[in-house]
């Protein structure tokens, strides 16, 4: 369940006090302090909003007599400046005509005196969850809903990614890592929470050395997005980076506390919150996978993952955290002989297989993960082109609806970026294959030339030699033009007798590209056939 923030709007300090009480006897409920009357209200959420959206509470309770402003006007103006707060009243009047006003107000709700835990109980789950879909369904129309306070995000902040890996080496950090690079290159504002508190490695593999991490946000009870912000590293790819301890000792002090506010503060800054929560549950990870809007669950294709797998998913549905068919699971390094496929593995755990697998190709990754540079992956390599596949399958690239943002635009770098860079390198490689293509061609164009002229040249010896030895002549030019082509025709045909040889040469221009298109060079070819007299033509004269 979802921690519901509380906040009494009550003057009196006996009925605050009750209020309160009951209020922190609710599951899942957390009450704020109580504001006294309606100006500290108004302030209070006004600066909460100002420092994100996301701060808001769900619920307000507003007392009667709060004062100065009548409770009824106050929830109209609450309802106005706050439209995804929830507002109940409590009052001691349960007549219908206050229940039709409170209504008409804009209450979700009254609690009537004396106070009932169930009463109050039910009133606050329905304005919560009143509140939750409000809050999703205004998305980033809620800045300017709220008068767009400065630095203020959408309603339900952004879209934060819990990434678990089945069992350790199945590549969850790698994964991470690609899918907030591939939502920051998509022109959305990205941050990585590295939750594997006592291995985490995205320092390691992004070449970052910094000192704070995330342990230093555990001994600060309110951890506004500002005080969060600090503790971020901003990397050059331009996602903020907040990292794990650098002692695994340190893991402990990391609760579930300290994992709510800080993913929710990050998410009121950030478009995009990615989690690396390692493969192991502890309370802060238990807690990031339960608020997450994906959980995301890594596995390789064997057996032993896949049964990992499946004890994870079992885990987190007794924890009560995330139900199994709320899990995507994604296979990583996937072979062209890999039996176990994404649908196998939904069948088996019960979750929703990703369509996209991520190849086995170690050797792409050796150098980047070797010099600490994963942000320099190659544009070329199938497994960064999976992973960031897999971020456009989970809406990391694509802008939401309504959105008033640059995802639009961010989008499309993101579709073009490996495309551009591989359509400029054919760019300038294209003309240089044409004239290899062309050399090519005119060598073989050449080479034919010499093949044709060597026939015709031998085929006009021969026919020279016949004719002579016949008392005929002519026929050494008609041969040798008989065996060539049309766009050959214009050869020179010369024939004479040397002795007893009938030579025959051959010159024959070679098209340029095209038969027919001379450029002005000539091969020659010669041929030689032994003349014969007539007498031994016909059998020879009698001795």
């Amino acid at each position: 369940m979802t921690t519901v923030r509380i906040l009494p709007a009550v003057g009196e300090p006996d009925a605050a006090r009750a209020l309160t009480g009951l209020a922190a006897q609710l599951p899942d409920a957390e009450p704020a302090a109580p504001v006294a009357d309606s100006t500290a209200l108004l302030d209070t959420l006004a600066q909460l909003a100002a420092e994100s959206l996301d701060e808001l509470p769900e619920v307000v309770l507003v007392h009667e007599r709060i004062g100065p402003v009548p409770a009824l006007d106050l929830i109209r103006d609450l309802v106005l400046r706050f439209p995804a707060v929830s507002v109940v009243l409590v009052t001691a009047d349960s007549s219908p005509a206050l229940l039709t006003a409170a209504m008409d107000s804009g209450a979700r709700g009254i609690v009537t005196y004396p106070l009932a835990y169930d009463a109050l109980a039910e009133r606050v789950q329905a304005a919560a969850g009143w509140a939750a879909g409000m809050r999703r369904h205004l998305g980033s129309n809620a800045v300017e809903l709220y008068g767009g306070a400065p630095g203020a995000a959408p309603a339900g902040g952004g879209r934060v990614i819990a990434v678990t890996g089945a069992k350790g080496g199945v590549g969850t950090t790698l994964t991470a890592v690609q899918l907030a690079l591939a939502a920051q290159a998509s022109g959305r504002s990205a941050a990585l929470l590295d939750l594997d508190l006592q291995s985490g490695d995205v320092a390691s593999y992004l070449d970052v050395q910094f000192r704070r991490s995330v342990a230093d946000l555990a001994a600060i009870s309110d951890l506004t997005p500002r005080v969060v912000q600090d503790a971020v590293y901003a990397h050059e790819t331009g996602v903020g980076l907040l990292l794990a301890p650098a002692e695994g000792e340190r893991a402990e002090e990391i609760t579930e506390r300290v994992a709510r506010q800080t993913v929710n503060a990050l998410r009121g800054r950030y478009d995009v919150v990615v989690v690396d929560c390692g493969t192991y549950v502890t309370t802060a990870s238990a807690a990031v996978v339960e608020l997450a809007d994906q959980a995301v669950l890594l596995l390789t294709p064997d057996v032993v993952a896949v049964r990992a797998a499946k004890r994870m998913v079992r885990l987190w549905d007794r924890l009560q955290i995330r139900k199994a068919e709320e899990t995507v699971t994604v296979v990583n390094r996937v072979t062209r002989g890999t039996e176990i496929q994404p649908s196998l593995v939904a069948r088996v755990t019960g979750t929703r297989g990703a369509r996209t697998t991520v190849p086995d190709a170690p050797k792409e990754l050796h150098t980047a993960v070797d010099a600490g540079r994963l942000h320099d992956l190659d544009a070329k390599s199938t497994v960064k082109q999976a992973l960031w596949g897999l971020a456009g399958e989970l809406g990391l690239v694509e802008a939401e609806p309504g959105a008033g943002r640059k995802g639009g635009r961010g989008l499309r770098r993101a579709a073009k970026s490996d495309r551009g860079a591989v359509t400029l390198e054919f760019a300038g490689m294209f003309p240089l294959l044409l004239a290899v293509i062309g050399i090519l061609w005119q060598c073989a164009l050449y080479g034919y030339s010499y093949s044709l002229a060597g026939n015709a040249a031998d085929e006009a010896a021969r026919a020279a030699a016949v004719a002579t030895a016949s008392g005929g002549t002519g026929s050494c030019d008609a041969a040798a033009k008989e065996h060539l082509p049309g766009a050959w025709q214009d050869a020179e045909v010369a024939c004479a007798a040397d002795g007893d040889v009938m030579k025959a040469r051959v010159d024959v221009e070679v098209p340029v590209f095209f038969p027919g298109v001379t450029t002005g060079w000539t091969v020659h070819a010669e041929a030689g056939a032994a003349l014969e007299d007539s007498e031994g033509l016909d059998g020879g004269a009698a001795p």
